[in-house]
């Protein structure tokens, strides 16, 4: 899952957004040393995401899809397809408007920009003026994000050609995340729950 959904499953916790926020920018285990609690909170939620999503059947099935042609990209475009999805359907997970949830994630995430790794200090304000949770609703959006990110990576992904194969197999892709996403949401909120 990209950055809308790891914002939108880390509940309420402003703390946990930012770990979650920053999970992909943050390596090693030493975190207690470097982030509060629950910070940290937030960077194993976002792992454990990531480790139940790459593990599921039916992402599985949007991974191999897109694998003939994206290989090891297959994953990070299928991520970011599933943004859409969550952000085009934002009304059927949260009774907030999905304007009025990116404006409050935006300004809790630069209320903590002293906190935030160095790539991602970089990145946000590229994400604010972009309005990056907002525009994953439209194709548009999707494919800025994906020709973004097929530019920083360091081996030819074509990343940028994939929005077509949204298109071509739109309905498979947004009945895999049908199936998938209420099974996320599940097991995180029992993942949240089990946490001190």
């Amino acid at each position: 899952m990209n950055f809308l959904a790891h914002l939108y499953l880390s509940g309420d916790n402003p703390k946990v957004k930012i770990g979650n926020f920053i999970g992909d920018f943050v390596k090693g285990k030493n975190l207690t040393e470097r982030f509060e609690k629950d910070i940290v909170k937030g960077i194993a939620l976002h792992r454990e995401i990531d480790w139940y999503t790459d593990t599921h059947p039916v992402v599985k099935q949007s991974k191999d899809r897109l694998r003939p042609k994206y290989r090891h990209y297959s994953g990070v475009i299928t991520d970011i397809f599933y943004d859409h999805f969550l952000a085009k359907n934002w009304s059927k997970y949260s009774n907030m408007l999905l304007p009025d949830f990116a404006e409050e994630c935006y300004t809790v995430i630069q209320q903590s920009e002293s906190v935030l790794p160095e790539e991602a200090k970089y990145m946000l304000p590229y994400m604010v003026k972009g309005n990056w949770l907002v525009n994953y609703s439209r194709l548009e959006g999707i494919q800025r994000a994906l020709s973004g990110m097929a530019r920083r990576t360091r081996f030819e992904s074509k990343m940028e050609e994939s929005v077509s194969d949204l298109e071509n197999n739109y309905g498979g892709f947004q009945n895999e995340f049908e199936i998938f996403f209420p099974d996320l949401v599940a097991n995180c909120e029992t993942w949240i729950k089990t946490q001190n």
